[in-house]
């Protein structure tokens, strides 16, 4: 999937925030870089810390709170 309709994806799940979605990315992908296991079900050995936090939003699979 590419990466703008992952990102639409993702934003959803986050009511369009675009900043929640932004720190989410980023705490998680620091969190993977960090050795956290990851919870797709593929190869990402190529991906980017980043995309695989994306994909993980995107999915439904890490859950972003809402609330302040």
């Amino acid at each position: 999937m590419r990466t703008e309709e992952l990102t639409a994806q993702a934003l959803e799940r986050v009511d369009f925030d675009k900043y929640l979605l932004a720190n989410a990315v980023g705490k998680r992908a620091e969190e993977i870089a960090n050795g956290a296991p990851t919870l797709l079900e593929r190869d990402i050995s190529e991906m980017k810390f980043t995309d695989v936090a994306l994909q993980e939003i995107a999915e439904g699979k890490i859950t972003v709170n809402l609330e302040g």
